[in-house]
């Protein structure tokens, strides 16, 4: 984002030195004022204003370490938990991070099971979407790794099931960042050694907080 010239060191569009010897002004001299910032002129917000309301602040943060599946399976278990206390249908949204293979959907597959879904789980690489349905809620398993076309995410309906009450989880949310509303909670998985796995939670809202284990 950094360029290499600093555009509030442009000039800005000041009164230039004029001549003292013309006869319309006699002997005064006006000088050019000093070079006014670009976003006083054009009244646009100072950068930390402006990068709050793109990323709302974080109310808590914690880091963990799974060292195995089980470890996994016990925090979404934990999480569904927390789910559960929530008034019914729940409302919530969930970003899962991580690079390919960190386990972003083993999550949420134990996170499903300890909500109650039964049969085959399937990742919605591919599909970008898979729905689940249990009494009182509904879930949204988003993959966005292949999303390239902002337009898909209204033509697919996704604004829709996101003003709608119910789970959403969202993997790889980067790739449609323009278009997706802040989440209540974000899990940052990254691979250790082996099985082990170390998670950043993240809670930018009183929702997050609440499912933080």
């Amino acid at each position: 984002m950094e360029t290499g010239r600093q555009p509030f060191e442009q000039p800005g569009l000041g009164i230039g030195q004029r001549n003292a010897s013309h006869t319309d002004l006699g002997e005064s001299q006006l000088t050019r004022p000093p070079p006014q910032p670009l976003h006083q002129r054009l009244r646009i917000p100072e950068m930390p204003a402006l990068l709050a309301t793109m990323h709302p602040p974080i109310l808590g943060s914690r880091t963990y370490t799974w060292p195995d599946e089980a470890a996994c399976a016990a925090f979404a278990a934990d999480v569904a938990a927390a789910l559960a206390r929530r008034p019914a249908p729940a409302d919530a949204y969930i970003e899962l991070r991580g690079p390919l293979g960190a386990g972003k959907t083993t999550f949420v597959r134990h996170l499903l099971r300890a909500l109650g879904v039964v049969g085959r789980i399937k990742s919605p690489t591919y599909a970008v979407l898979e729905p689940y349905s249990l009494p009182g809620l509904n879930i949204s398993h988003f993959d966005f790794y292949r999303f390239t076309d902002p337009r898909e995410w209204a033509d697919a309906g996704f604004r829709d099931l996101f003003a709608q009450p119910g789970l959403k989880l969202a993997e790889w949310p980067e790739n449609a960042a323009a278009v997706l509303p802040p989440a209540d909670l974000r899990l940052t998985i990254e691979p250790l050694d082996g099985e082990v796995r170390e998670v950043r939670a993240e809670a930018a809202t009183a929702c997050g907080l609440a499912l933080l284990p």
